[in-house]
């Protein structure tokens, strides 16, 4: 029993890792709200909004306005973030 209980723990603990790994911005897909990490003079920061990934660059995904923004990495957005 206990050890199903860890078992269980571990492959949680493993599903919320996975979600948390940060992808190189040249992996972004076009089509998904994205959390992004930029780095500017004070360091790595997340956008606090969804972003998209267009052609021309990046828009905010709640109000399709474009953003100007370099980030470096993403992961999918997740509302709890």
């Amino acid at each position: 029993m206990v050890a199903n209980l860890i078992r269980i723990k571990a492959e949680a603990f493993q599903i919320l890792h996975q979600a948390a790994v940060w992808q190189h911005i040249i992996t972004a897909p076009f089509d998904r709200d994205l959390e992004v990490a930029v780095i500017d003079t004070d360091g790595p920061h997340t956008l606090v909004f969804p972003c998209r990934r267009a052609l021309d660059g990046w828009v905010n995904a709640e109000t399709s306005a474009r953003i100007d923004v370099r980030p470096t990495h993403w992961r999918p957005w997740n509302q709890m973030s």
